[in-house]
């Protein structure tokens, strides 16, 4: 029997199948298409797939991906350094790069959609900006990922930014512990990769494998000063809505919230941009906050006004409260002000460690009475 299914697969992956002979004249016409159909190909399907960031099934895929790619790493090496003779890698051996290339761009494809949910476009942005680039060089230096050093390097920040959101989801807790372990496990899964490649001379010499773990730690130091420096975004929460209203009441329906008329070219907005304040008015900040489920935490809602004097912005208040993850629209926090000056005004949604969520920039404008009627809408 075994020898039966042996024979099958040397027949069949053979370079002399004029099936396969086919397949590989197809590919070298087509070559030059393969990067772009790749990269649209992992996109377009974690897009489709990719729901919650909590979802079991979503991060089985990813967790899939992580160990192909890490696989491929090790067949591309081993069947270079004709370790690994099994017939249909060695057949197919130019394909494997595809797959490494495949493997990485649905990796931070995915990465970039669940990073940009949780980004706010201030310092955490910066974070967000590095997987855009990684995910766009390798489409543009495909060609690049035969080697060792580029596919250790992009393994390593794979894991790593895999994990900076996984453990969370599966502890329910986003405490700076976590995080380090995530580095530390990250560290661990590249560390045996590299054993495999030296182990079996891929990594050809105590030299080269310096050179890589010293790459490699050099990434985790950086990663780690862009923790502490607030410049990865606090994945897996992410703001689903924030807006200031002139009322906010909690209905059966949900949070009855209410806020002036808004000029037909932003017909989209549905909170106060600029804020009509007569003296009986209250200032109200609403923010609705998704967490994995059952994450318990606290938010804050960060009040601050723009002082013109000092030139800079001033704290006036910094308002917690405790949020349960679960809701798919988020858990919705109310905050309120009633003394306020007229000016430029702004409340930051962020975290315990003031890692930023989002933010709202409004202007507070003194007046006797509204210029425009209130909208009501539930929230």
């Amino acid at each position: 029997m075994l020898e039966k299914i042996n024979h099958f697969f040397k027949t069949f992956f053979s370079l002399e199948n004029p099936h396969i002979q086919m397949g590989i004249k197809t590919y070298r016409r087509f070559e030059h298409f393969a990067p772009p159909i790749s990269f649209v190909a992992g996109f377009s399907y974690d897009s489709m797939t990719l729901t919650r960031i909590d979802r079991l099934s979503d991060n089985l895929v990813l967790l899939g991906y992580l160990l192909m790619l890490g696989l491929t790493i090790l067949a591309y090496h081993l069947v270079e350094m004709n370790v690994l003779k099994y017939p249909p890698l060695v057949n197919n051996r130019h394909w494997i790069p595809v797959a490494i290339q495949f493997f990485l761009g649905g990796l931070f494809s995915a990465y970039v959609i669940f990073y940009f949910q949780s980004v706010s476009f201030t310092k955490g942005a910066f974070f967000l900006v590095i997987l855009l680039v990684l995910l766009i060089a390798n489409e543009i230096f495909h060609h690049r990922l035969t080697n060792i050093y580029l596919q250790i390097g992009l393994f390593f920040l794979a894991v790593f930014s895999f994990l900076t959101f996984f453990i969370p989801v599966v502890v329910k807790d986003i405490a700076t512990p976590w995080f380090l372990l995530g580095g530390i496990l990250s560290l661990g899964a590249v560390a045996g990769v590299l054993y495999l490649l030296y182990r079996y001379s891929a990594v050809k010499s105590s030299e080269q494998l310096v050179r890589l773990g010293a790459m490699v730690g050099g990434l985790y130091l950086m990663l780690n000063i862009f923790y502490f420096m607030n410049w990865i975004p606090p994945i897996p929460l992410s703001v689903r809505h924030a807006g200031v209203y002139h009322e906010v009441h909690r209905t059966e329906a949900g949070f009855e919230v209410a806020y002036q008329k808004q000029p037909w070219y932003a017909i989209w907005r549905q909170s106060d941009k600029v804020f009509e304040h007569t003296p009986a008015d209250t200032v109200w900040c609403m923010a609705a906050v998704f967490a994995p489920t059952e994450l318990r935490t606290r938010i804050y809602h960060h009040w601050q006004f723009f002082d013109d004097r000092k030139e800079s912005w001033t704290t006036t208040d910094r308002i917690r409260y405790p949020i349960v993850g679960g809701r798919d629209g988020g858990y919705r926090g109310v905050t309120f002000k009633k003394n306020v000056a007229e000016g430029k005004w702004r409340v930051t949604v962020e975290t315990e460690d003031t890692r930023v969520l989002g933010r709202v920039d409004f202007e507070i404008r003194a007046v006797d009475s509204l210029s425009l009627p209130l909208v009501h809408g539930i929230r």
